[in-house]
């Protein structure tokens, strides 16, 4: 039971990663991301993305650059699919490139 259960995690793992990279490659917001990134001398979504995995090892399924409104900067926001099955958020600094807060996602 327990290696059944095992492998449908990772069954489960390698479909979002299919589909993670496939919505990377055609979604317009990643070209939006790379041109906000590059204009505000931010890190690159390819870097943050890794600083988020180590974070949080998993699949990513989103991500998104936002302008925080208080303290006047940029995240990376990535929702990431844990091995597990567990989703979590991962926030990275867009300028720095340190990851700012790892949430449970209980959604």
């Amino acid at each position: 039971m327990k290696k059944t259960i095992h492998n449908i995690a990772a069954v489960t793992a390698l479909t979002l990663s299919a589909f993670a990279c496939h919505a990377f490659a055609d979604d317009d917001d990643m070209q939006e991301i790379a041109v906000v990134s590059k204009e505000f001398g931010l890190i690159s979504l390819d870097d943050a993305k890794a600083k988020a995995l180590a974070a949080k090892p998993g699949v990513v399924t989103d991500a998104e650059l936002e302008n925080r409104k208080f303290s006047k900067g940029w995240d990376y926001e990535f929702e990431i699919v844990a091995n597990d099955g567990t989703e979590w958020d991962v926030y990275v600094d867009a300028k720095t490139g340190k990851v700012n807060n790892v949430n449970r996602d209980w959604f």
